[in-house]
């Protein structure tokens, strides 16, 4: 799927403040409201856009700590795989997950309330799981995420 010029700079600005008018988009872009308002759908209906999401201080909604927890599952096949997945990806202290290559089947991304909440979630969500082989949890410092996607690298700005 080839995204053009338009199509990214409808994206960045969109990622930069997906709360913005249509008209001021169009505004921004260059291009008339219609022309806008048309690539934006035609985006959203090919998949490239997926969404618009509300960006929550963690600390604010009360799940300040947060760690990185690695994730062994025993027997290695599919449907415990999938149900391990599904599961966790369905905790409220979940707020990322990934299935992983290498030593470990899955890297969880948690927000907790506290260091407690951490032990706990570890100790008495992860581990009573039967297919749970080995965890190592990670805390997480400070969390800096791209909020931007760009157009692949070798590609320069203007071409699609």
């Amino acid at each position: 799927m080839e995204l053009d010029a338009l199509d990214w700079a409808l994206l960045r600005e969109l990622q930069d403040d997906a709360r913005q008018t249509n008209r001021d988009l169009a505004a921004k872009t260059g291009v008339s409201p219609s022309t806008s308002l048309e690539r934006v759908k035609a985006l959203r209906e090919r998949g490239v856009i997926g969404g618009y999401h509300a960006a929550l201080d963690l600390e604010a909604v009360g799940r300040p700590v947060q760690a990185l927890i690695s994730v062994r599952i025993r027997p290695p096949s599919r449907p415990v795989i999938e149900g391990f997945r599904e599961w966790a990806a369905q905790l409220p202290e979940t707020i990322g997950l990934f299935v992983t290559s290498g030593p470990h089947d899955f890297l969880i991304h948690v927000a907790v309330p506290d260091v407690n909440g951490l032990y706990a979630f570890v100790i008495d969500r992860l581990t009573e799981r039967r297919e749970v082989a080995d965890v190592q949890s990670t805390m997480v410092y400070e969390h800096v995420q791209s909020r931007s996607i760009t157009p692949p690298a070798g590609r320069r700005r203007g071409q699609a």
